[in-house]
């Protein structure tokens, strides 16, 4: 089974590195070649265009930053790819859910097999195959792909095409919603007095135990917000998922809050930051007071951060 992986960044090269360590045959390709070459050495062969990669693939894997982008590695009109009769594409990008079934039937028409399966677990899930995996399309074709999924974590079949990106959807605004909440609740208890790292801890133990808590809320008392994931692609996520709400008729407004804040803090210079780093924004929304008296040096402690 030949594998072509589209897009090898923070999340997708340690899924490429899990795939090759599984013994799959990959061919990568990334915008910026060398992050691909750097996988040369575990096995992977590295094309200069998406084109190259697919052209024998029976597995086309994208991991790409977003829709557009997935849209014109695909159907690049100047660059046109061809794709082996009945292969397989797996797009494991974040993509609004309505392009994901226009591309199913795009495939459909030409006799290509589509899944949207995003995924979610940040970069831990990816380095440690633990990822979890939200798939779309139709039922058998995700059988048949049971041995790929199972290199890079837990797959769900959540429905027909554009199933998998609403289920991300729905991730992304529990994941926003809940940093915001998280930094939120520390802050106000280290502005009454409170160790926060204490108050985390003591929380943990309890109902408002969560992953977010664990994960980020560390990252906010030791202001470590070298990205994971970045909040211009959360933010992405959230506009993906506040357009999706509007299509069907509904009002989410914790999503639009959650969003405002981070555009607040993207438009501050902050779009590389952790999306923990929400916190930064909620800092300097409150005269730059921070969780921690004494944080650790970080190019990311001081607000006129460019």
């Amino acid at each position: 089974m030949k594998i072509a992986f589209l897009g090898t960044g923070l999340m997708g090269q340690p899924m490429a590195v899990n795939l090759l360590q599984a013994g799959f045959q990959l061919t990568l390709w990334n915008r910026t070649r060398s992050k691909a070459e750097a996988l040369i050495r575990s096995g992977a062969d590295v094309a200069d265009t998406p084109a190259q990669a697919i052209a024998d693939a029976d597995i086309i894997i994208t991991m790409l930053e977003n829709g557009p982008i997935v849209d014109q590695v695909l159907f690049n009109k100047e660059l046109p790819v061809s794709f082996k009769q009945g292969c397989t594409v797996i797009d494991m990008s974040s993509v609004p859910p309505q392009l994901a079934k226009q591309h199913f039937a795009r495939f459909k028409d030409i006799g290509v097999n589509y899944l949207d399966a995003p995924v979610s677990g940040g970069t831990v899930g990816a380095q440690q195959a633990s990822l979890s995996i939200m798939a779309g399309g139709e039922k058998a074709v995700f059988e048949n792909c049971q041995t790929i999924f199972s290199a890079l974590g837990k797959a769900t079949y959540i429905g027909p095409a554009g199933s998998g990106q609403l289920a991300k959807c729905a991730n992304q605004a529990i994941v926003g919603i809940t940093i915001g909440a998280v930094a939120e609740a520390l802050l106000l208890a280290a502005e009454g007095g409170a160790d926060p790292a204490a108050v985390r801890e003591a929380l943990l133990g309890g109902f408002a135990s969560s992953r977010i808590l664990e994960l980020h809320g560390q990252r906010m008392i030791d202001r470590e917000f070298n990205p994971g994931a970045t909040s211009r692609v959360q933010l992405k996520d959230l506009r993906t998922i506040l357009d999706t709400a509007q299509s069907e008729d509904l009002t989410l407004p914790l999503v639009q809050q959650t969003f405002d804040q981070y555009q607040e803090l993207v438009d501050k210079g902050y779009e590389e930051v952790d999306h923990s780093g929400l916190l930064l924004q909620l800092e300097m929304l409150n005269d730059n007071r921070t969780l921690n008296d004494n944080p650790t040096t970080s190019p990311y402690d001081q607000p006129d951060h460019p």
